[in-house]
This record gives structure tokens, sequence and C-alpha cells, in this order.
């Protein structure tokens, strides 16, 4: 659907200030090196003046501080990246599915479809399956029995919802994950004289709470016995995977490819950055930050920016390196201690000559 609006139009429904050019018309958004006529990309940083200074967009949401370093149209804000956020969706509105429910969707006969929802083709929805109001449910989902999805929640084809799970209202869930499926849980037995591993039941479920974001081909492991917990406004990106027991905390958002252990604790507004991985009955305080890449493999206590990795290097280089480590580790206890002896040394020695003098 195409749609466009003036710069006052924009700011009208979204806030901010024009300053320059009220009746520009804007249709799409843009970075500010590759944008057009029409479109309206944003600066937040002053590394990328030399591209604001050359940049084709016809107007720039910007912080009224950089607002002298461009001539062009532009909408002034304290936040230009959530402000542009914004002016995107209003540009590209969420495409709405169509009532009611498909002839090739099966659904029980226990299941009540509320009015406004929305059940695409080749959706299955098994028994007791509770949907709220203007639900979306995608070509090819499948929703297993007692499971509970809130009011405007989307789930993009091919999800997953194993039974029992619990979503909250305004979630929106994308391709191909898979929420509520048993943990890896396993005792091993010794049996005429043979180990072997015994599965543990999962009989906890998945409970998301409102407007978190799930991202394609993420899994989600129901809890052993307590459940697993998604707090509400967490955003996770694709291919993530939570083991059971853990627990995510409101607002925290998590990049793709991170892997976090059963029984892990995530607080609030944590940030954790891809391919992270996080061991299992751990806890992590609110306002936590990880680094890309980092093993985590002890609990965090504070809040701060945490990285656990070294650096690349070519792989002879790294190991020498690695040869090093293991080389000195052995006696890094005593040279801790030596220069814990120097340092009493030296300050008994100070003394001394203070109380000479």
């Amino acid at each position: 659907m195409h749609v466009q609006f003036t710069l006052q139009q924009i700011t009208q429904q979204l806030g901010g200030t024009v300053s320059d050019g009220i009746e520009t018309l804007i249709n799409r958004v843009g970075s500010l090196a590759l944008a057009q006529a029409g479109a309206i990309s944003f600066f937040k940083d002053t590394k990328y003046t030399v591209q604001l200074s050359s940049s084709a967009a016809s107007a720039v949401i910007i912080r009224p501080e950089h607002a002298s370093l461009t001539s062009l149209p532009k909408i002034i804000t304290d936040n230009p990246y959530a402000y542009f956020a914004k002016v995107s969706q209003l540009l590209n509105p969420t495409y709405v599915a169509p009532n009611g429910v498909h002839s090739s969707a099966v659904v029980d006969a226990s299941n009540i479809i509320p009015t406004g929802c929305s059940i695409a083709a080749k959706a299955v929805i098994e028994a007791y399956v509770t949907l709220g109001k203007n639900v979306t449910i995608g070509a090819g989902c499948v929703i297993e029995r007692n499971s509970n999805i809130g009011d405007n929640t989307i789930l993009e084809a091919n999800v997953t919802i194993k039974h029992g799970t619990q979503i909250g209202e305004n979630c929106h869930l994308f391709s191909g994950c898979v929420i509520g499926n048993d943990g890896f849980g396993y005792a091993e037995e010794v049996k005429n004289n043979t180990k072997h591993w015994v599965k543990i039941p999962q009989i906890g479920r998945v409970i998301i709470h409102n407007h978190v974001h799930i991202g394609a081909n993420t899994t989600i492991d129901r809890g052993t016995i307590d459940d697993t917990v998604i707090e509400e406004g967490a955003k996770l990106d694709n291919l993530i995977q939570i083991a059971h027991n853990c627990r995510i905390g409101a607002h925290t958002v998590i990049a793709g490819c991170t892997g976090i252990a059963g029984s892990a604790i995530i607080g609030k507004h944590c940030k954790i950055g891809g391919a992270a991985m996080i061991l299992g009955h751990l806890s992590i305080v609110d306002h936590v930050t990880i680094s890309p890449g980092s093993m985590i493999m002890r609990s965090i206590n504070k809040a701060g920016t945490y990285t656990a990795l070294m650096p690349s290097q070519a792989h002879d280089d790294w190991l020498k390196t690695a040869a090093n480590i293991r080389h000195l580790s052995p006696h890094l206890d005593q040279l801790t201690d030596k220069i814990k002896a120097l340092e009493m040394s030296l300050a008994k020695l100070a003394s001394n000559n203070k109380i000479q003098e």
C-alpha cells in the first residue's frame, strides 16, 4: 500500500518539531548514504556527518544539537532512531489478515473462535485452545491442546505452540519458532552394568507475557517442573535457544544465535549480543549488557557491560597464545603472592622511612 505524508502531518501524529519544508512529502525511509528523493533518514552521531552532507534524502530526523549540520528539511527530536522506527511504521502499515477460518484449517469442535480472528490455510488448532480477540494464526501453524493466546497476538506461518502454553496480548511470533517443546532432561541410570539415560517428563509450561516478540526458528523449551517464563516486552531475535526453566526479564533484548542453558535467570532491561552463550543455573541482574560471542560461566551481580572472549588472530598466532596461557597458568598464583609480598615490603619500608624522618 502506497502512503505518503508531509513533514507536518508526521509531526502531528508522532510529535517532534519541523524545521524548514513543512510540506515536504515523504513516502519511504532510507539510509543517509542511499536515500533518494521522497525518503526520510535519521542522523544521531557526528561520525556520519560526511554522509549527512552528501545525502539525497528529502528530509532528516535529527537531534536539536545537530540541527545546524544540514540545510535539509528536518524533524527535530531527542531520539532520532526511535522516531525513525515510528515513521517507518507509519509509512509501512502492518498487513491485516482477513477475518475468518480458512476452509483447509482444522479446528477442534471444542474451540470457539472469536470474531475478528484470522485462521489461515492448513492451520491446526487442537482441543480446548483459548484465543483472544483479533488473533492471527498464519498458514501451517499448529496450536496444541489447552493453550491460550491473548488479544491481538500474531503467529506467522508454521509456528508451533505445544500443549499448555500461555501467550499474552500483542505478541508477535515469527515463522518457524517452536514454543513449549520438551526440555533436554535425562537422568543417568546403571542397569545390568550398563549406563543408559532415562527421560524426565517435562511437565512445566512456557508462559509468555504481553508485547513479546520471538524471531524466526527460535525455540523456547517448557519447564521440567516449574514454568519457563518470558516477561513483558522482551524481544528475541532469530535462532535463539532458551532451555527449560529459564526466566527472561521484562524488556530484555537477545540477538540471534544466543544459547541460554536450563534454569538461567536473566534480569530486566538486559542486552545480550549475538552468539552469546549463558550457562545454566546462574543469574544475571537487571541492566546488564553482554557482548556478542561471550561465554558467561558465572552469575553477574552488578549492572554493566561484560565481555568474555579473545580477539581473533591468525591460527598459528592463536596456538602460540594458547600455549603461553597454558604455560603461565600454574605460575600465576605464585606471581600474585610475590607481588603482594613485595607491596607489603615497600609499604613497611615507606613507613620506616617516615618514622626516621
